[in-house]
């Protein structure tokens, strides 16, 4: 280190944690524009997760299944309660709403070729229901949002679940966005919008205010369907319980429920990053709800937000969830922000592993775009066979796991098979702490 004129030496730089690079770059982008930061994707700061947790595979005291002789399943059904048609997966691994608009046509193609090959379903998503989805998806949710954009009586029929959205992880309490260079003709005439005009998604249903109008609103898609159909409610993870709670009592075959590490197509940067609570932190509360009131296992609860591997699938199935929902890990395995774009996502400003901004419709993938060229480098077909060789994988992944903790089934898996590695997961997950019985908040004996 260097000295100053009279001999003294300097002190070391040192960068301030409050005022780091990446915070200093928000205020200068603020600074230079006066608008707020739009972006897709989910939280990027660090959370407690699925990592922080650790399974007690089986020993003396439980013996493990044998992997080639003893079965473990992996179905689910959902909406057995009151729908005449439930919905049967062959894995407790669905894939997320994520609309065409965000998403491409070739990419709402692939997702339904890939879910379909695995026994899954897929879901829709804002802005109406394709026909490449329809036709490539044997399951398919029509999911049901505040903006009503697409909605279309016709379709509703047509779809094997309905999703009514009234929160999402990545944005409890706020709209979605689409932005007008991603307002195609082809989406514009399925939203009924202008071409190429910025739109912002409502924040909530025009029609309900409440739960009780909730009640009446899932009555009037049963109606319409014919009470055939299993209905879902989708919250943000903001307060899990009585969200939980009030959606049982409206009459609802599943809640989906989605942590804030769950993405999105556009939102606001601060939305994404400072509402909402992380998805390890939401699942207790809401299977306590559902144990309070005698629901848990008949009204099925899918956890998203985050989901990465077969080893998250079961600490969320051990914690108490049905199935999952996967929709950033997805467009991973179709090829989204992949290195071999790396020159064009530099050309973008930006890095593979770090593209976010969806919203500007120009990924070199063709995946979140509606852009013609550059839809046209990507392969639906093989997009579809990565996505089943995925969610192959995470399913063999869970099977592997619940095998060594014992169990023939992923729901069989539990909060005893399991142990946390910080206080956070123990307090959020109510697991002892490893090495004791012990967690955050506990007082009735061991």
């Amino acid at each position: 280190m260097s000295n100053d004129d009279r001999g003294i030496p300097h002190t070391t730089p040192r960068q301030s944690a409050t005022f780091n690079a990446d915070i200093n770059s928000d205020i200068r982008r603020a600074a230079a524009t006066g608008i707020y930061d739009i972006r897709g994707g989910g939280a990027k700061r660090k959370l407690p997760t699925f990592d922080d947790l650790l399974f007690l595979g089986a020993s003396i005291s439980r013996y493990p299944l044998e992997g080639y002789r003893e079965k473990c399943d992996t179905n689910v059904s959902i909406g057995g309660l009151n729908a005449s048609k439930p919905i049967h997966l062959d894995i407790p691994i669905t894939i997320a709403g994520m609309s065409f608009g965000a998403l491409s046509g070739p990419a709402k193609e692939a997702l339904g070729r890939g879910a379909s090959a695995a026994g899954t379903s897929t879901t829709t998503g804002d802005g109406g229901m394709t026909p490449e989805e329809r036709g490539h998806s044997d399951k398919l949710v029509y999911q049901y949002l505040p903006s009503r954009y697409g909605m279309n009586p016709n379709d509703l029929r047509k779809a094997d679940a309905i999703e009514i959205v009234v929160g999402q992880g990545a944005k409890p309490g706020g709209g979605g966005m689409l932005l007008g260079q991603k307002i195609s003709n082809r989406v514009a005439q399925m939203r009924n919008l202008p071409e190429g005009i910025d739109q912002r998604s409502a924040c909530r249903h025009p029609d309900w205010t409440g739960p009780d109008d909730l009640e009446i609103k899932i009555l009037e898609l049963r109606e319409i369907t014919e009470w055939k159909v299993p209905v879902y409610v989708k919250v943000a993870g903001a307060r899990p319980y009585y969200d939980t709670a009030l959606a049982i009592k409206a009459g609802a075959d599943a809640i989906v429920l989605d942590g804030m590490q769950g993405g999105t197509a556009a939102t606001q940067d601060v939305f994404i990053e400072h509402v909402g609570l992380p998805t390890l932190a939401i699942v207790r509360p809401a299977v306590k709800a559902l144990q309070d009131l005698g629901m848990h296992r008949k009204v099925q609860l899918i956890l998203s937000g985050g989901i990465r591997s077969g080893a998250d699938v079961a600490k969320a199935m051990a914690l108490g969830a049905d199935a999952v929902a996967i929709g950033s890990a997805a467009l991973i395995a179709l090829g989204d922000n992949d290195p071999k774009w790396e020159t064009e996502y530099n050309k973008l400003g930006t890095t593979a592993g770090a593209y976010d901004d969806w919203q500007e419709g120009k990924d070199p993938a063709g995946i979140t775009t509606q852009d013609p060229e550059l839809m046209k480098r990507f392969d639906p077909i093989e997009g579809g066979r990565r996505l089943r060789n995925y969610l192959k994988v995470m399913t063999l992944e869970a099977q592997t796991i619940a095998r060594a903790c014992g169990k023939n089934h992923l729901h069989n898996l539990e909060p005893e098979d399991l142990v946390a590695l910080t206080m956070e997961a123990a307090a959020m997950a109510q697991v002892p702490l490893a090495g004791t019985d012990w967690w955050p908040g506990k007082t009735e004996a061991f």
